[in-house]
């Protein structure tokens, strides 16, 4: 014998049910997205905070007009021989781009360890390239091609090394490229 069908009553199909839910949570979400909105907005009249502009470059004083060099560069060598470093001759002028840019990187990581642990820094003003030339030429620099240009001393006063034109370009060079000869001339 059959056995009669339970009565089973049919769920309202699935999509009468979700539009209203649909709806209000669509509801729900542009009110929590209003009030979002208007606690995150600044009050009327309420100053509105702008971005910092970047500082404008301002060029350091790195080269004494008044120094004297050869002074300078003697105190540099009795510094070096009891602190058992090199003497590094900076020449070049504070108006000179590139010399900006070298000392930047001198004061950069890590460079500015090896700059402190193995040489003691001397600037030297060239004025616009028609000062001291007497004494990049004793140090075999040739700074009429163009500034910065270093010169690596011996605790004693010799030359180990002088550029010939290698840092002019620096402002397109990286700082790796100074710590290289940082590495290479620290003794």
């Amino acid at each position: 014998m059959p056995q009669p069908k339970a009565s089973r009553r049919q769920p309202a199909p699935a999509r009468k049910i979700m539009w209203p839910v649909l709806i209000a949570a669509i509801l729900l979400l542009c009110v929590a997205a209003y009030f979002m909105m208007k606690w995150a907005a600044p009050s009327p009249g309420a100053p509105v905070a702008t971005p910092a502009a970047p500082a404008p470059f301002v060029a350091k004083h790195l080269y004494s007009e008044t120094a004297d060099p050869n002074a300078d560069i003697g105190a540099a060598l009795a510094q070096a021989k009891s602190e058992h470093k090199r003497v590094l001759l900076d020449f070049g002028g504070d108006w000179c781009g590139d010399c900006q840019v070298l000392d930047i990187y001198f004061h950069q990581p890590p460079n500015d360890r090896l700059l402190e642990n193995n040489f003691v820094l001397v600037h030297v003003w060239v004025g616009h390239i028609d000062t001291h030339l007497d004494v990049a030429e004793r140090y075999g620099v040739l700074i009429h091609k163009g500034v910065p240009e270093l010169a690596v001393l011996s605790p004693d006063g010799r030359v180990l090394y002088a550029q010939k034109g290698e840092f002019e370009d620096m402002r397109h060079m990286e700082s790796s490229s100074v710590t290289e000869f940082l590495e290479k001339w620290k003794g």
